[in-house]
């Protein structure tokens, strides 16, 4: 994924799937200087983590 479709996703109004590693996750904020974004696993907010926006995947 590039930064502006990260960034194109957290602003989205709908659900819109993104997996890391196959395993679903919400991004919470994106770093376009940076390339990163924070993401937390759906079932466990409190595992927040930065990742590069290239390691998220969108799922169609």
């Amino acid at each position: 994924m590039n930064v502006h479709r990260a960034q194109e996703i957290l602003a989205a109004d709908e659900k819109i799937t993104v997996e890391l590693n196959g395993v679903p996750v919400w991004i919470d904020s994106v770093d376009s200087s940076k390339a990163v974004a924070k993401v937390h696993a759906e079932e466990n907010p409190a595992d927040a983590r930065l990742v590069t926006v290239q390691e998220l995947e969108e799922v169609h």
